[in-house]
């Protein structure tokens, strides 16, 4: 990676950015332009003094996944975006297939709703940004790794993804995540959603026979009635 060139990029881009934007209350004169290094990290949800080391060009190579995290904090355009994998030494992510890119706009709007939860989440129920309100009434979902990522995985892999849902309404909910998450298989076609597809029928049976159930009729959030692709 272009550990010099890295350093000077996140460091104009935490300058470029008044806490306002992001919604930060200061109650303290700030000395120097921006945000702080400290609130970036929190944002991008590593460690202060990690941050502190790539501003200075003295950190090992980021991940893709620390890198999305700053994409986000930072209010990167996918332009930018690309640019930092570049500098990061990674390939940037495909805009033609899946992107779990948040544009800046949609991220300065989720900050500006303070009265309500509001979060961004892809079409496999992977959370990608939250308010502050989501994560305090939801929990921190953005930092979630492998299949448990996913609102699908977790809803048929642990009771406690069911605990707000009443007992009667649980089979439906199945049904209608199922649907969901077929139509997101024959939209994508990409190794992600098969590898999510083949994980939750390894190890649900519920999903299994939701996911064979062509004919249920239960309302579901989708059009798409076929079975999952083998």
């Amino acid at each position: 990676m272009d550990s010099g060139p890295l350093s000077h990029f996140l460091r104009v881009r935490r300058e470029a950015l008044t806490p306002e934007e992001l919604g930060i209350k200061s109650t303290t004169r700030r000395r120097t332009p921006g945000l702080r290094r400290e609130e970036v990290a929190t944002r991008a949800g590593i460690s202060t003094d990690y941050y502190t080391r790539l501003e200075q060009a003295r950190a090992p190579q980021p991940t893709p996944s620390v890198l999305r995290g700053l994409t986000r904090a930072l209010r990167l355009t996918l332009d930018e975006r690309d640019h930092l994998f570049r500098l990061a030494g990674h390939t940037p992510p495909d805009r033609l297939l899946a992107d779990d890119h948040v544009s800046p706009v949609l991220l300065g709007l989720l900050d500006r709703l303070h009265d309500m939860p509001a979060q961004v989440m892809t079409d496999l129920g992977e959370v990608l940004a939250q308010n502050a309100l989501a994560t305090a009434v939801f929990g921190d979902h953005t930092r979630r790794d492998g299949p448990d990522r996913s609102a699908v995985y977790r809803w048929f892999t642990s009771t406690d993804a069911r605990a707000a849902y009443p007992p009667e309404d649980q089979a439906q909910e199945s049904r209608m995540l199922a649907a969901d998450l077929r139509a997101a298989l024959v939209r994508r076609g990409d190794a992600r959603a098969r590898a999510l597809v083949d994980t939750l029928l390894q190890n649900s049976p519920e999903f299994s026979r939701c996911s064979g159930c062509s004919g249920c009729s239960a309302p579901a959030r989708t059009t798409d009635s076929r079975p999952l692709p083998k």
